[in-house]
């Protein structure tokens, strides 16, 4: 039997940190004497206490822990792998914070340009619906998905990438008008949730975006700008051209997408600025 002291300095937890485990069902000892109340444990423990302990420094909760230590090595080593992934997944969102916090405190000199392009009236086929902004990520890759897969057994030639109009109210409000469509030439037949659309015309100023869309914000803060002290803004749909996607590579760091703010020009001579 080993007392509380020795047992914890065979596992380098503390005393206190021994008894909180005690509390909460993590590491409970062998034997507790009725008369003095001290905690004895036994060597077999500290294995035990050494999981717990860097499964703690992992963030896993309590009951999680609790689930580990209750089952068998491989389904043990599942969970473990599983909490992991979560860990290695938050990592990558907070690199990305961070990244887009020092874009702000230290902007480049040198930022995306800033151009304008006239859009004609484009045929294409599409998904529409009202959307709420939560929802709007898994909607978009659903309809994406749908929309890819139409072209391919209709057999329609892309005449441009997938894109998407996100009206107005989905920022102002939450919840508004979203489409994703292909432009498309062949004759289109509807089906399911896919129907042909003609996307309508505009004078639209565009900044080419690299990477996931995990700082996006900061490009449409810079195309806003522009947009609202240069040109006329309008309330008609943002755009987005995705000219490079996940459906075209994993590697995020490839994707390319043109973001677009629609504006009333009335001298259309003007080109790239």
């Amino acid at each position: 039997m080993l007392s509380i002291g020795d047992f914890s300095r065979m596992t380098q937890l503390s005393v206190k940190t021994l008894r909180h485990y005690h509390e909460v069902g993590l590491v409970v000892p062998h034997r507790i004497d009725p008369v003095t109340g001290y905690r004895y444990y036994t060597r077999e423990q500290v294995p035990t206490a050494q999981v717990v302990r860097r499964l703690r420094e992992l963030d896993m909760p309590v009951s999680d822990v609790k689930s580990v230590l209750a089952v068998g090595p491989d389904d043990r080593n599942t969970a473990i792998t599983a909490h992991l992934g979560r860990l290695e997944a938050q990592l990558a969102e907070t690199r990305a914070a961070v990244q887009a916090l020092r874009a702000i405190l230290d902007p480049p000199v040198d930022g995306p340009q800033v151009r304008h392009r006239s859009v004609p009236a484009v045929p294409s086929i599409a998904v529409h619906a009202d959307v709420d902004r939560d929802e709007l990520p898994e909607w978009f890759f659903g309809a994406v998905t749908e929309l890819l897969a139409a072209v391919d057994e209709q057999a329609l030639t892309r005449t441009g990438p997938p894109a998407g109009l996100y009206g107005f109210d989905v920022y102002a409000h939450d919840r508004g008008p979203a489409t994703v469509f292909v432009p498309v030439e062949g004759a289109v037949v509807p089906t399911g949730r896919v129907d042909q659309f003609v996307v309508p015309a505009a004078e639209l100023v565009v900044v080419e975006h690299h990477g996931p869309h995990d700082d996006v914000d900061l490009a449409y803060a810079q195309l806003g700008d522009y947009a609202t002290q240069h040109e006329i803004s309008v309330e008609a749909p943002l755009r987005e051209y995705y000219q490079v996607f996940s459906w075209d590579t994993d590697d995020s760091s490839r994707w390319v997408t043109d973001l677009c703010w629609p504006v009333f020009r009335s001298d259309r001579e003007g080109v790239n600025r």
